[in-house]
């Protein structure tokens, strides 16, 4: 399922490319790897981006910018037609086609919050979040949580019953605000345990967003997603972004 859904994205993006008729025109995209201060300043302890694990990759599109958060990085310039038939056979890939995609679609007006959140930008979108989910939620109401956020986790913990899964070996087993964090080998458990499963937007890059779908209700978080989620009609939660 998880190849179904990207393979779906590509072929609304390359749709929307072409009836905008940019496949046909010589654009070029630049996508560079941005260093943790430039990405999200400094919200704090525990974020993959601090650790150098992981890192955002920004691609420019007629002055509009969109990223994808990915641990396979690397530069790229070349035209949208390029990246709508590369194979996205590696997060690589799949992240500059992510970050290209949520480039085009904020120059064309139709996704917004592509550009990841600051200093005390995650402090403030997991209140934000928490204050969401209450709306929807009862307390107390089981969510599972797919890729540690900290600041999120502290948040929702104070509020509902909270698992978390990582693939982070080194964050697998830790305890963070009193949650310990799981790996693979308990999600399919968490995610029929889940009344709503908040998931991040970079298990788009890696290839595993699929994985989440047909249970419990899912909301996409991070700017990740951003075009993804308006190409897809995903319900998606970024309350800070630019």
């Amino acid at each position: 399922m998880s190849h179904d859904i990207i393979q779906q994205l590509r072929a609304k993006a390359q749709e929307m490319w072409d009836q905008a008729g940019l496949l046909s025109e010589p654009v070029s995209i630049r996508a560079r790897v941005l260093s943790p201060e430039e990405a999200i300043g400094n919200p704090g302890e525990g974020f993959k981006l601090q650790t150098g694990r992981e890192r955002m990759m920004e691609a420019e599109f007629r002055g509009a910018k969109g990223q994808a958060f990915t641990d396979h990085f690397g530069d790229f310039e070349g035209t949208l037609a390029d990246i709508a038939t590369a194979k996205l056979e590696n997060n690589y890939r799949r992240a500059l086609f992510i970050a290209a995609l949520n480039a085009t679609l904020r120059s064309l007006g139709q996704c917004d919050r592509t550009i990841h959140c600051r200093d005390q930008g995650p402090t403030d979108c997991a209140q934000r979040l928490r204050e969401h989910l209450l709306s929807r939620l009862a307390p107390k109401a089981r969510i599972t949580l797919v890729g540690l956020q900290p600041k999120f986790v502290a948040a929702l913990s104070q509020s509902f019953t909270l698992r978390v899964l990582d693939l982070d070996p080194d964050n697998i087993g830790k305890v963070v605000s009193g949650v310990r964090i799981e790996g693979p080998a308990q999600e399919r458990e968490a995610l029929a345990w889940a009344q709503q499963l908040v998931v991040t937007g970079s298990t788009l890059a890696n290839g595993s967003i699929g994985s989440f779908f047909g249970g419990p209700p899912v909301l996409i978080f991070g700017v990740t997603a951003a075009g993804a989620a308006s190409l897809m009609g995903w319900d998606r939660f970024c309350a800070m972004a630019d």
